[in-house]
């Protein structure tokens, strides 16, 4: 649910080739008034271009970008908007820091090849500096900021024209991890603040689970699933929306018919009994993919056979983490990692594990 009904951004069926590649194949989404709609995939899916055509730094091959209902893309028309007169705000990876001006004129820059009265300049620029933190270093060269201070002067600058929308591409991933952490929550705090609308471009999924509103999960140029990031976490429309966000334990089963009911035979002879709904559409006897997280797995102490809905894994290794242990296993055929809150088993020891059965999710080979 977005936090606003108002379309901002209206994209329909954009695309974009290089040479005979396809980098974005005709996708098609909305933007809300005052969301964070985070545009997530691995690297070369197509996300950062995405956001570069609703810049106006790329010009799409294909489709239609609509700002307030007012189309700033349309190839079929042949119009595609320059960027300055998209009312549209960019923040880049690497802040584009500028490092012969100060804070203040950074700030300023973009006020005044506006044509913006003087008296507003002033106010303005006040007003983002203060949203950000940095008042008090308006006379301080942009270069002798911190890495966090630079990437808010880069928020600062975007933010101070008053844009309709706020581009970002993975504007943290410049900064160490703790730095990182704190700029998602301050990022977070002056959004609600604001009330600003930001598309947020990474590859980073607790970034992503942290910031968004909805997230729109790329792969190949296409969106895979665009939700909220509990319904792609808990409703995954495909095995790479589930292993994507998340950890995730894939396992090659056959759908076995019996008397009792179907069920999921795993590698040497495992049985699971997932909700019968799960069987829908997959024809009986044919192979399937089976996927659960870690924490669907539950160690049973003092058991030597696994009944239905049980796995036998044995223990590779143990490490130490302090407030726990995290016990390296191997089972059917796959590798994974739990987490023991007291003293593990022994390595090479057997463990059973019970699945819980409302966690399994079955995806037709």
């Amino acid at each position: 649910m977005s936090p606003a009904s108002g379309i901002i951004v209206r994209v329909n069926g954009l695309s974009k080739r290089y040479g005979d590649s396809w980098a974005v194949r005709g996708i098609d989404f909305n933007v809300y008034q005052g969301e964070i709609l985070v545009l997530l995939g691995p690297s070369g899916c197509g996300k950062s271009t995405t956001l570069r055509m609703l810049a106006g730094l790329e010009r799409p091959d294909g489709g239609a970008i609509y700002l307030k209902e007012k189309a700033i893309v349309h190839t079929e028309k042949k119009l595609c908007l320059a960027s300055e007169k998209r009312n549209m705000g960019m923040v880049f990876q690497s802040f584009a820091i500028w490092p012969h001006l100060t804070v203040q004129q950074h700030v300023t820059f973009p006020l005044e090849v506006r044509g913006v009265s003087k008296k507003d300049i002033s106010r303005k620029a006040k007003d983002a500096l203060a949203f950000v933190n940095l008042s008090g270093l308006e006379a301080r060269l942009a270069t002798q900021l911190s890495g966090g201070q630079q990437q808010r002067l880069a928020l600062a600058r975007a933010l101070v024209y008053e844009p309709d929308v706020l581009l970002l591409d993975e504007p943290l991933s410049n900064l160490d991890a703790k730095l990182r952490e704190q700029m998602r929550v301050e990022l977070k705090k002056l959004q609600e603040q604001l009330g600003t609308t930001l598309i947020f471009v990474t590859h980073d999924q607790v970034e992503a689970m942290t910031l968004a509103h909805r997230i729109a999960l790329m792969k190949d140029g296409r969106f895979e699933q665009i939700g909220t990031p509990a319904e792609l976490y808990d409703k995954p429309a495909s095995p790479f929306v589930q292993s994507f966000l998340g950890t995730t334990l894939a396992f090659a089963a056959e759908h076995t018919p019996a008397a009792d009911g179907p069920y999921l035979k795993l590698r040497d002879g495992y049985k699971l009994r997932p909700q019968a709904a799960l069987f829908d559409g997959i024809q009986s006897g044919s192979p399937v993919l089976v996927t659960v997280r870690p924490n669907d797995l539950q160690p049973i102490l003092d058991k030597s056979k696994p009944d239905d809905n049980e796995i036998e894994a044995v223990v590779q290794s143990i490490i130490y983490l302090g407030d726990c242990y995290e016990i390296a296993m191997a089972a059917c055929g796959c590798e994974f990692s739990l987490q023991y809150p007291s003293l593990p088993p022994s390595k090479n020891q057997k463990v059973i594990l019970r699945v819980n059965q409302k966690a399994i999710k079955v995806w037709p080979v």
